[in-house]
């Protein structure tokens, strides 16, 4: 059975981009400012010190990702405290975080995060009119697994 949980008007956005991608998603960032300031924006290290130069807006800065920032992030959707992830991570260039990177990724689909981790995935749930108003998003139940004998 599967529980859930509202997903606010305002919603709590974490943006994260490796090193070669930040420039993409501050180009992304710039393009959607109007919808972006009209919700909370959350970011590791020196994406979230770049974003708030571009969009001239506050950003809650986590550390920066190989420092510990993937892993503040992954545990605030493991606390319900983000509503969306976007994350343009470089495919094409191994990171010394990997691990922490795959356990963000996995986190936010253990939780029913909606994520992007690339533009036209991102222009997607930004055009989508779910973005605009409160949803329901449904929270899978772990309780069978949490009982289970190990």
């Amino acid at each position: 059975m599967n529980m859930t949980r509202q997903m606010p008007f305002r919603k709590r956005i974490a943006l994260v981009a490796h090193d070669n991608r930040k420039h993409d998603l501050i180009e992304w960032a710039e393009h959607n400012k109007v919808v972006l300031a009209k919700h909370e924006l959350i970011a590791t290290g020196t994406t979230g010190t770049l974003l708030e130069t571009q969009l001239d807006r506050p950003v809650l800065k986590m550390m920066s990702g190989p420092l510990g920032g993937d892993q503040q992030i992954g545990s605030m959707i493991a606390e319900s405290r983000i509503d969306i992830l976007i994350f343009f991570w470089d495919p094409m260039e191994a990171q010394p975080h990997d691990p922490d990177i795959k356990a963000l990724l996995r986190l936010a689909v253990v939780w029913n995060i909606p994520m992007a981790c690339d533009r036209a995935t991102a222009d997607f749930i930004f055009t989508s009119p779910l973005m605009h108003d409160t949803y329901e998003c449904q929270v899978p139940d772990y309780s069978v697994y949490l009982k289970r004998k190990v």
